[in-house]
């Protein structure tokens, strides 16, 4: 009897492992379902060009009908809303389908981490996903548009991005690279335009070296960015942010980059986790069960210093690679999980806008166009890795 395997999330983990199970197995050695919340796959990595409105969300999702093959995987684009790994081996979707399994691919992704700060999830914007950025993008258009055209308030114009980690930088390079556009077609002085980054920690980009924290914020306050960190949040309203320190920053635009936890359907599971993510064993399997992997935002995986690995795309792509891989050698060998997972760092590489961009690969770094460049070749490729030329072309950056 084929096994019934079914992966839940088509993000870069999900996606990758469905990829290459459709690819590699037969349809007569497995019965595979993919579940979606969306009919479609999107960039993450992209997200805060199309928040700033430097790229078209259509540019930064790829239908799955593009990608997967109905012959050798079932779709159901649907929300998941339970998983019982304890009684039934069941799923749950929202549409009330309950499909069961023998083998299970959890990659769910994330949601915003809050920290407890009060207000911020009714008060703020965030980068989670193409319907969240292309709403930023069209309040930003209509904070210009409404300055212009009925009071010129200058919270109006004053754009706050808390959290000065990849994301938020990564934003503040798009959004400075479009303001002097908008300023120019609604006819207003590039002057009356305010860029806050507001950082709880001492410096921007926590972890990364120094030089290149260095020259990105140089960069950054050319382009009009203003920096204040080690400064937490202590609330945020409909009027903007206040500070640990009491002060009150006006804004009508407040867009929260500042963490993430795992996705809420692990409090459905009844297993130990730490903000909806769990501490996976050395096969990315939920400790005691075989059967049931997790992998992307919701895992979480320890480096040699005992420490957690940040939830990039590269890492759930290689966890993807990795899993559809074992999936492969059990169905046709009956090996069980022999080799542990190793994550291969293949560096970072982070946009500072057009042309501009800071990165790491091994010992080397590199800036400013190198690195601009060298983060398209990394786009270019993850998209011919899973639509071929076609997609590439309809979606990468030449």
């Amino acid at each position: 009897m084929k096994p019934k395997i079914i992966i839940l999330g088509a993000g870069y983990g999900g996606l990758t492992t469905s990829l290459i199970l459709q690819k590699e197995l037969h349809s007569d050695e497995a019965d595979i379902t993919l579940v979606n919340k969306h009919s479609y796959h999107y960039i993450t990595t992209h997200l805060h060009q199309s928040a700033a409105g430097t790229k078209s969300t259509d540019r930064i999702k790829i239908d799955l009908g593009e990608l997967i093959n109905p012959k050798k995987i079932s779709f159901i684009k649907a929300e998941v809303k339970k998983v019982d790994i304890k009684t039934n081996q069941e799923v749950y979707l929202n549409n009330g389908q309950i499909l069961d399994y023998d083998l299970l691919i959890i990659a769910l992704g994330s949601e915003i981490e809050t920290y407890g700060i009060e207000g911020l999830k009714e008060n703020t914007f965030s980068i989670r996903s193409v319907n969240t950025v292309q709403l930023i993008k069209e309040h930003i258009d209509y904070m210009f548009a409404k300055y212009k055209a009925k009071e010129a308030k200058p919270e109006y114009l004053t754009f706050v991005v808390g959290g000065a980690g990849f994301t938020g930088i990564e934003l503040l390079g798009e959004l400075t690279d479009r303001i002097p556009v908008l300023c120019k077609k609604f006819n207003i002085n590039p002057k009356s335009v305010r860029v806050i980054n507001i950082e709880a920690s001492a410096n921007a980009l926590p972890g990364f070296d120094t030089q290149l924290v260095d020259y990105a914020v140089k960069l950054l306050e050319k382009k009009g960015v203003v920096f204040i960190n080690n400064t937490p949040i202590k609330e945020c309203t409909e009027n903007g942010v206040v500070l640990a320190n009491g002060e009150l920053i006006k804004s009508k635009t407040v867009i929260w980059t500042g963490g993430i936890r795992g996705n809420k359907i692990m409090e459905t599971m009844g297993i130990d986790h730490h903000c909806s993510r769990v501490k996976v064993d050395e096969f990315l399997r939920i400790p005691s069960f075989e059967n049931i992997f997790m992998i992307g935002d919701m895992s979480i995986i320890m480096n040699k210093n005992g420490q957690p690995y940040p939830p990039t795309a590269q890492m759930a792509v290689q966890q993807g690679k990795y899993t559809a891989d074992k999936i492969i050698s059990y169905i046709r060998n009956g090996e069980r999980y022999q080799t542990p997972f190793t994550f291969l760092n293949k560096g970072v590489v982070a946009s500072l806008g057009k042309g501009e961009g800071i990165g790491k690969i091994g010992h080397k770094q590199v800036t400013g166009y190198r690195a601009s460049f060298l983060k398209q070749l990394i786009d270019n490729h993850y998209l011919y890795s899973i639509g071929g030329l076609p997609v590439l072309f309809k979606k990468g950056s030449m």
